[in-house]
């Protein structure tokens, strides 16, 4: 019912930036909440930010100051601009989207679809 895809992911050096790009195809739902995660191999999946009533945003304390969500003024597509990269940012980063829960927005669970995810790799 619902696809989204991530792109804008690729290698670049410590201190770069890189903006991904999250795009929702086939019938949209009446989504409560945008966010984005990532996960390093051998880790969990991160909480990375993520967008709460399509306005309000949260961040993970790793990356606050450094990355910013936003998405256009339909919703239909999430952005995650990444400044100042770090290579502790090296990771497949997925975008999703979920319906209106009194889940955690932090929590990986109170989202119901998800995208294919994109490599981000940082490194000199």
């Amino acid at each position: 019912q619902v696809q989204l895809v991530e792109s804008g992911g690729r290698l670049v050096q410590p201190g770069g930036s890189l903006r991904l790009s999250c795009a929702a195809s086939g019938r949209t739902l009446r989504f409560h909440k945008l966010a984005w995660f990532r996960q390093a191999p051998e880790k969990e999946r991160e909480f990375v930010a993520a967008l709460w009533n399509m306005d309000t945003a949260y961040y993970a304390d790793s990356v606050k100051g450094r990355f910013n969500i936003s998405r256009d003024d339909a919703g239909k597509t999430i952005f995650l601009q990444m400044d100042t990269l770090e290579p502790e940012d090296t990771a497949v980063y997925y975008c999703a989207a979920g319906l209106i829960s009194t889940t955690s927005i932090r929590s990986s669970r109170a989202y119901s679809s998800w995208g294919q995810g994109t490599q981000v790799t940082v490194s000199s």
